[in-house]
């Protein structure tokens, strides 16, 4: 059994599936992909990502603010919380800095990054979050709402070993995608086979960064199953062994209390 921790089905091509997400939902199953997780990127799509997660008992969703949206998303804390108290809503994010495609916006990323946390802690729900050239300030803000209610997931991880170590430290989780399936994605092939199996998730964040041997199209939460070969292959451990630990961690992570 796999989850895909995090993937965008609202922005998938459904054109294999004439249209009907419900096949490709049934595609990922075949798959082996049991369950996914529907991630919010701004107040626009907040209401549709919770109703695919209403639609179909295996998705759950989250909610928030992609740091390269808030420029157009004045979003409180309030918003924020009210949102998350959906049934289906299981996260808050995604949420982070990106100082990569949007430096001049680092002041506003910021803080919306300050509310996310405040939320997250509010609602005692995982944060989901996206750094991109922004490891020093991303740790010091989490380190700033450190508290044992705070916990989250480093998404789709493009960063370093000391950074995977930090952010453990701080009681998070990392994400890979197919980026580590990349053939320059040594360093974080390094991240992949030293961080602990049970800190570890995959995710497709489809329908972007499908892993080889499908890069350069489309991706689909289906996708996920490649990710977690890969890794397993990596760690030198079995699939099924691999694929259970990280539905154990996703369940660790979204669903205890």
């Amino acid at each position: 059994m796999l989850v895909d921790s995090h993937c965008h089905l609202d922005r998938i091509d459904l054109t294999p599936y004439n249209g009907d997400l419900e096949q490709a939902i049934m595609a990922a199953k075949q798959c082996g992909v049991e369950r996914l997780l529907c991630i919010g990127t701004d107040l626009s799509n907040a209401q549709q990502v919770k109703e695919i997660a209403e639609t179909f008992n295996n998705v759950y969703a989250s909610v928030g603010v992609h740091p390269l949206d808030v420029t157009n998303n004045n979003v409180s804390v309030e918003q924020l919380v009210e949102l998350a108290s959906h049934s289906k809503v299981v996260g808050i994010g995604e949420t982070g800095l990106d100082y990569y495609y949007s430096p001049e916006s680092k002041d506003q990323q910021r803080s919306s990054f300050h509310l996310h946390l405040e939320a997250a802690k509010l609602t005692r729900k995982p944060v989901i979050i996206h750094t991109r050239d922004a490891k020093e300030d991303t740790i010091s803000i989490i380190r700033e709402h450190s508290c044992d209610s705070l916990k989250g997931v480093f998404h789709c991880f493009t960063e370093d070993l000391p950074m995977a170590e930090q952010a453990l430290e701080l009681g998070f989780v990392i994400s890979f995608s197919g980026i580590v399936t990349f053939k320059n994605a040594d360093a974080i092939r390094q991240v992949a086979k030293q961080i602990p199996l049970d800190k570890m998730l995959v995710e497709t964040d489809s329908p972007y960064l499908a892993p080889v041997p499908f890069r350069g199209k489309k991706n689909e939460p289906k996708y996920v199953r490649e990710v977690a070969e890969y890794l397993a292959d990596l760690r030198g451990v079995g699939y099924e062994v691999l694929a259970k630990q990280t539905s154990e961690n996703f369940d660790r992570l979204f669903f205890s209390k």
